[in-house]
């Protein structure tokens, strides 16, 4: 600083001397400036780290947000998870919601077992026995959703629609998939589960649906000479069991309907008897699956590896392991009571609606293929062989139930 000339001296209370002849910053002040520089040095490098500490620690509270969130979504959407699956050839098979099921069912003694059998025969398909689990939690899921308090306590548990669709998804996946061995198209069959088949299409959107539709009198008929207990049905009456057939099929067949024809295939059990190669190049070709002759001889490879696997107490097991033949298409003739017989048309009105006359005594379900009257005439002479892993097991005794 350019010294200044004044005419007096003294002592200023900011610490500058002035004299006589000159004015100029003392040593003290020299210093004050170098702590006021120091001061806001720090002040600026304190500002510039906490800067960074906080980018830092904001850095990382969101990778945690982004962690937990992931964790939160695998945990809360299952159904978006795939089962992986290997075989005995260690091939790896993935299986989402989004995979091509394929569902069978209808009412008891339509012939549901005989379909997934003929289905289980194709190299690429494995279907397995009934899980009897699936059509009772999916009842229990529709209980839920038909009561207003349940659904409220639900709700307000968190328990939303949301939740419970996904849990159904992932436990209906999990057991058709670990219940039997890993193959390219998987199936169901579980005769009540066509009771949500609506719901079911939403679940699983690629998945596919066929209803085995049967002479109601047949159907009754099998399932009160052969004892095979169902909820709600009274083996003996005649009336009551027709009542609680056209009820139950009126259920599958509406629902059916409402999917579409794209998804929903109403199969009948006399046609798929009678006419077994065309009924099955038609089910083939709506499953969208490559034909093989082999679902023409399903008998043939049961209890094989990769063949049809049936169970020892299911009652129409000693049925199937017979090739494809009319025995049972007519055997309930002669057996309904003369009364049921007349309000037949009132008692079953789906008899009509399907297709069948209700008073055709007896009905003219058409005329066999040379192979079926081929497969008739070796079953009436005993021409079959029980497969070893079941000899020994067919002749149950008790009564097996079916649940809705």
């Amino acid at each position: 600083m350019a010294a200044l000339t004044v005419l007096f001296s003294c002592r200023c209370p900011w610490g500058w001397t002035l004299t006589s002849r000159e004015l100029k910053p003392p040593a003290c002040a020299q210093e004050s400036r170098m702590r006021v520089t120091t001061r806001r040095v720090l002040l600026l490098l304190g500002s510039v780290a906490a800067l960074m500490v906080t980018l830092h620690l904001g850095q990382q509270v969101l990778e945690c947000q982004q962690v937990l969130s992931e964790r939160r979504h695998r945990l809360m959407r299952p159904e978006n998870e795939e089962l992986v699956m290997v075989d005995a050839n260690h091939v790896e098979y993935r299986y989402s919601k989004d995979m091509p099921l394929i569902f069978i069912g209808g009412v008891p003694r339509s012939g549901t077992t005989l379909m997934r059998a003929m289905l289980d025969a194709h190299p690429e398909v494995r279907c397995g026995e009934e899980t009897r689990i699936i059509p009772r939690v999916l009842a229990m899921r529709q209980a839920w959703s038909k009561s207003g308090r349940e659904k409220m306590r639900l709700d307000e548990a968190g328990v939303t629609d949301q939740v419970l669709d996904a849990a159904m998804q992932a436990f209906i996946l999990e057991v058709i998939a670990k219940h039997g061995e890993p193959a390219r198209y998987l199936c169901n069959k579980d005769p009540f589960t066509l009771k949500s088949s609506v719901y079911l299409s939403r679940l699983f959107p690629n998945s596919k649906f066929l209803l085995m539709v049967r002479d109601g009198r047949a159907s009754v008929h099998s399932m009160i000479t052969r004892k095979v207990t169902i909820a709600g049905f009274d083996l003996n009456s005649y009336r009551d069991c027709l009542t609680k057939w056209n009820k139950a099929i009126e259920v599958m067949y509406s629902q059916c309907l409402e999917i579409g024809r794209a998804r929903c295939l109403p199969v009948y059990y006399e046609q798929l008897v009678l006419h077994p190669e065309q009924s099955m190049q038609n089910i083939m070709r709506f499953l969208d699956i490559s034909w093989s002759d082999s679902v023409l001889h399903h008998e043939e490879l049961i209890g094989k590896p990769g063949g049809v696997s049936l169970s020892k107490i299911e009652r129409s097991t000693d049925q199937v392991i017979k090739p494809v033949n009319m025995e049972a298409l007519s055997k309930w003739i002669g057996h309904i009571p003369g009364d049921v017989l007349q309000d037949m048309a009132h008692i079953a009105p789906m008899l009509a609606r399907l297709g069948y006359d209700p008073y055709a005594n007896p009905p003219n379900y058409g005329h066999p293929d040379p192979l079926v009257v081929n497969n008739t005439h070796r079953v009436l002479k005993g021409d079959y062989k029980t497969p070893a892993n079941l000899k020994g097991h067919l002749q149950v005794t008790q009564n097996t139930s079916s649940s809705h």
